[in-house]
């Protein structure tokens, strides 16, 4: 379980240091998307992985990696717009976005270390396709709560599905970091 924590804390320095210089290049400007928005940003990269795991080749010259750190990184865009709400301009500055970076991502890892206890870590066994089709099943439920103005009667929130397919993604780039990317 040692070696997942630091693993995990090696995929999250490389998704937190794109986080960064891309707020360098445009600011916090994430901050008008709509929580909705966030989770279709999210279903686009997943989908885009899929179909690059089905067909085997890509068009544009990018991986399904750089697409898993975009979940990761979009997972907490949408975790901080579920705790500030969106806003009709950029109202928080480059550094408090990347506080709440950090917090979130520490709640987001201590969910996977409860889990992972919980399940011997499984994900371990796991193809990194399962991941990609666990992750398009939280977007499908988050859109289904979205829907339902985010109420649910037995269900996790959005919030924890946003958490999840953070994890998923993290799960992945481990394996592949590790060069298991084959199914």
């Amino acid at each position: 379980m040692q070696e997942t924590s630091k693993q995990y804390d090696e995929v999250i320095a490389q998704c937190r240091e794109l986080f960064i210089n891309k707020m360098k290049d445009y600011g916090p400007s994430w901050r008008i998307l709509r929580p909705r928005s966030v989770t279709d940003q999210i279903f686009i990269k997943a989908k885009r992985i899929r179909t690059l795991e089905l067909n085997g080749e890509t068009k544009v010259g990018e991986g399904i990696w750089p697409e898993f750190i975009g979940i990761i990184n979009y997972g907490v865009i949408g975790l901080i717009q579920l705790q500030l709400g969106y806003s009709d301009t950029v109202d928080i500055t480059s550094e408090h976005a990347l506080e709440l970076y950090d917090k979130l991502i520490t709640e987001t890892k201590n969910l996977m270390i409860a889990k992972n206890t919980d399940y011997g870590e499984a994900w371990r066994d796991m193809r990194i396709s399962s991941y990609t089709d666990l992750i398009l099943t939280k977007i499908q439920r988050t859109k289904e709560i979205e829907n339902h103005g985010g109420a649910t009667l037995v269900s996790e929130g959005i919030d924890a599905n946003y958490q999840d397919m953070i994890n998923y993604s993290v799960f992945a780039l481990i394996k592949h970091n590790e060069g298991n990317v084959n199914d």
